[in-house]
């Protein structure tokens, strides 16, 4: 290999040199590079870098004759077929800037102890050209629903600055223990970590508490089965680890199902909030908490709003309960001005 010079695009805006570097030539190790930069071999806009240095659209890598890597000890296994085949079941949308799955309730985003199976993993079976999907955000393993992956480390970067600017319309679904009164409205209470804080788990903050976290969710109630049980819009305005399940037991509604936090009382309904929701007789002892829509801001361009199905055993407790979901309708992408 001689000596050539690549351009850095728009998508690979901000991205490290090192990792730019590992991104087109996947066989040179970390200490390569690093040994390249330092030798004065690998260049930027023709002046000496740091492995760490950010780069910007338009600017000229120099790139040095580099190592050969060794041969693979033996070829690469094909895809995951079974894996392929369960992601193209969770499909809502592709383009490609960006992938729109429903994610089903028991799967977790990402690995963790003593979590094997996760999204995450399963994303390698989409690898193409050297780079693979990245997830921009996270559900609860056992929530379901709307889940955005980025094609590019330039469009995660994008999305994720989006959802950390809350550019985003969210709305979930979630079937409550309880009634709300008043039956809709706007919960403000800041969270922080429970004492006996475990995967996550968190509470309600003490005022004054000095690790507490704002966190925002306005509610509205769509139907309700009486006093026992309700079907809420929720739509969070900031995006806490819990955040909804803890707000639904904080008003009296635990989400039905939740065993971490159903147990919780909540002042609105101080009588009901107790009950473990995971009992109530005649309905599937899940989780029925369901990223519904999601509207964002589409990095060509425009927004994108996607809408996902409800997870079966959601679906029975509908029939269940007589409450009448109105259709999925199909995504629906606005071009930019």
């Amino acid at each position: 290999m001689t000596v050539a010079a690549r351009v850095v695009t728009e998508d690979e805006a901000d991205i490290r040199l090192d990792r730019w570097f590992r991104r087109h030539f996947s066989g040179v190790t970390q200490g390569v590079i690093e040994k390249l930069c330092r030798t004065g071999q690998v260049r930027v806009d023709g002046q000496r870098a740091e492995p760490a240095t950010r780069l910007a659209p338009g600017q000229s890598v120099r790139i040095p004759p580099l190592p050969v890597p060794k041969p693979a000890a033996s070829p690469a296994a094909p895809p995951d077929e079974k894996r392929l085949r369960e992601l193209e079941a969770m499909l809502l949308w592709r383009d490609p800037q960006l992938i729109v799955l429903n994610k089903p309730p028991g799967l977790a985003t990402q690995g963790g102890p003593g979590i094997s199976r996760h999204l995450d993993g399963m994303l390698e079976v989409w690898r193409a050209d050297g780079q693979r999907p990245r997830l921009v955000h996270r559900l609860d393993r056992d929530t379901s629903g709307v889940i955005v992956v980025a094609c590019t480390p330039g469009v995660a970067a994008k999305l994720a600055a989006a959802f950390r600017g809350r550019d985003m319309e969210k709305v979930y679904w979630a079937v409550v223990a309880g009634r709300p009164v008043p039956v809709e409205g706007r919960i403000d209470l800041a969270l922080a970590r429970a004492e006996d804080f475990r995967a996550g788990r968190v509470e309600v903050a003490e005022p004054g508490a000095g690790d507490a976290a704002r966190a925002v969710t306005d509610y509205r109630t769509l139907d309700h089965a009486g006093r026992k049980l309700a079907w809420l819009e929720l739509r969070p305005l900031t995006g806490r680890t819990h955040q909804l399940r803890v707000h639904c037991a904080a008003i009296g509604a635990p989400v039905l199902g939740d065993v971490a936090y159903g147990a919780r009382r909540g002042p609105a309904d101080p009588d009901r909030a107790g009950e473990n929701t995971a009992l109530v007789e005649g309905l599937e002892h899940r989780l029925h908490l369901h990223a519904r829509r999601l509207v964002l801001p589409h990095p060509a361009g425009g927004t994108l709003a996607v809408e996902a199905p409800l997870p079966p055993h959601m679906q029975a407790t509908f029939r269940t309960l007589g409450f009448a979901a109105p259709t999925v309708r199909p995504p629906q992408r606005s071009s930019g001005r």
